[in-house]
């Protein structure tokens, strides 16, 4: 059974309402069939409701999906209200309020806030910026979360052979003590959650325990105050920085370079010191590597809530949907996590 398939099984027995936000795209639409079919999730398309139902006719597992247009919902009035309070300290009166929730991504991070949904994806059409935002608006940041960001997981082949995190790939630049101890507890839970593994992470950067000065570059410091953040926040995860990445993941160059380490070679949860770093180095791993990357996997929100690339394929629609699953499996308490 490869990875994807056991992220599929663990959707699959929890059975979440996942809500797709873009339901008339013609890949989203495919998508939900196939997931539908596959009894992955329990699907909801948002949007116009002949122009998804003209696609779904005739089709297998048309007759298992939902689907809701906003602008006729009955929850429009309360999500409409609920999110004028989340907002009118920004200046949001409930003419803007109605509006946001007319469309397909507020309406369906609305739906996952309130709990009828269990997670949402959008992206396939609408910005990353814009998908982000609005689940940052909507569904609002964990409460131990600092930032929202991302992580990768990366399927790698022999002689490693395993499923691992990569974060931050995708959200950001340049990220602080703080944000990187954010990124690394939630990428921490992402793998645990998506894979059942006990993460063991590491903080990359050129230096492996104090081989740089703190001079050497603004980095080092950032990532030693980061994990020292970790080890206040979560004292019982493994955790070790700053680190090169081949004494994070080779044995016997650990036992050379950082025979104390905490992760022994063995880190599972990587932690790229800036999105320069984590963008060249997932592509790599992928493109070069023949590593598969199932992502980009949002995290710190609090709930489920993911982005899609616009050049994304009805494939990568589903295996996200499977990953959304499994996130919200483990909130539900019926996952691996």
């Amino acid at each position: 059974m490869t990875l994807l398939d056991e992220i599929c099984a663990i959707s699959r027995a929890a059975s979440p309402r996942i809500v797709l936000s873009e339901g008339e795209d013609a890949r989203v639409i495919e998508a939900a069939l196939q997931a539908t079919t596959d009894g992955l999730a329990k699907m909801v398309l948002i949007g116009d409701d002949w122009v998804i139902r003209s696609q779904l006719t005739g089709k297998d597992g048309g007759d298992g999906i939902e689907i809701i247009d906003p602008r006729s919902s009955d929850k429009l009035d309360a999500y409409t209200q609920a999110y004028f309070e989340l907002r009118k300290h920004k200046g949001v009166d409930l003419e803007k309020a109605r509006g946001v929730m007319q469309g397909g991504l507020g309406f369906a991070a609305m739906m996952v806030r309130q709990g009828d949904a269990d997670g949402t994806i959008g992206g396939a059409v609408a910005t990353t910026a814009d998908t982000v935002r609005t689940a940052l608006q909507v569904v609002g940041k964990a409460p131990d979360a600092t930032v929202v960001s991302s992580c990768f997981i990366m399927v790698l082949k022999e002689p490693f052979d395993r499923p691992v995190a990569f974060g931050d790939c995708a959200l950001n630049i340049q990220p602080s003590s703080e944000e990187l101890a954010s990124i690394a507890i939630a990428s921490a839970q992402t793998l645990k959650a998506v894979t059942g593994v006990e993460p063991r992470v590491a903080l990359l950067s050129f230096s492996t325990a104090g081989s740089a000065s703190v001079d050497a570059h603004e980095s080092i410091g950032r990532i030693r105050g980061g994990v020292e953040i970790i080890k206040q926040r979560q004292p019982d995860l493994i955790v070790d920085g700053e680190i090169q990445f081949d004494a994070a993941i080779i044995p016997a160059i650990a036992e050379r370079k950082a025979p104390d380490s905490a992760v022994q070679g063995q880190a599972n949860v990587f932690v790229f010191p800036d999105l320069s770093a984590g963008n060249i180095g997932y592509k790599i791993a992928e493109r070069v590597g023949g590593a598969m990357a199932l992502g980009p996997i949002l995290q710190g929100l609090a709930r489920p809530a993911n982005d899609l690339s616009r050049g994304c394929s009805v494939q990568d629609i589903y295996q996200l949907i499977a990953i959304t699953g499994a996130q919200a499996a483990a909130q539900l308490g019926t996952g691996k996590a």
